[in-house]
């Protein structure tokens, strides 16, 4: 058997870019909130993970002002942190993210965070996907094999990306 094979039920983590911001005068980069089309395509991309069956369990957030409101507008409520290392973050910190905050009995965690991290997160998992473009409020759905806890320590041979969303109206 396996090491995926014993570690219990499958989990499921969906690695979401926010959704395309503004450049008001005089906002840092942190700060920038999300444009009107940034705001239509992460509800989308909210829509969309429900009509998927995705029932997020947590969510990990990063500080950064449009992250937040693109959580927001997927209208996915689920317990959250926000976490300064998501913004910029790299797989490396993305994936000790994981594994110091996702609940241990979490089933599907969403990670909302920036390019490259979120897409490179994914391959990182997945050395064998491929991801063509991950535009803004585009998502990653990667089957895990491993506990939250473990994930990025060893490589997980359990893990596969099941694909790349690109939420447009």
């Amino acid at each position: 058997m396996s090491h995926s094979d014993t570690a219990g039920p499958r989990r499921t983590l969906v690695l979401m870019r926010h959704g395309k911001s503004g450049y008001p005068p005089g906002v840092g980069d942190h700060g920038r909130p999300l444009a009107d089309r940034g705001r239509r395509e992460a509800a989308l991309a909210g829509r969309w993970m429900t009509e998927e069956g995705l029932s997020v369990d947590a969510v990990l957030c990063s500080t950064a002002t449009r992250t937040r409101q693109t959580l927001d507008r997927t209208g996915i409520s689920a317990p959250t942190v926000y976490l300064d290392d998501l913004y910029g973050g790299s797989p490396f910190d993305v994936l000790e993210a994981l594994r110091i905050h996702a609940p241990a009995d979490a089933t599907t965690v969403l990670v909302v965070g920036h390019d490259p991290g979120m897409p490179t997160t994914a391959l990182t998992l997945d050395p064998e996907g491929t991801i063509d473009r991950f535009p803004t409020s585009a998502y990653a759905v990667v089957r895990i094999g491993v506990p939250w806890e473990t994930i990025g320590i060893d490589h997980d041979p359990g893990a596969r990306l099941l694909g790349v969303r690109v939420p447009r109206d």
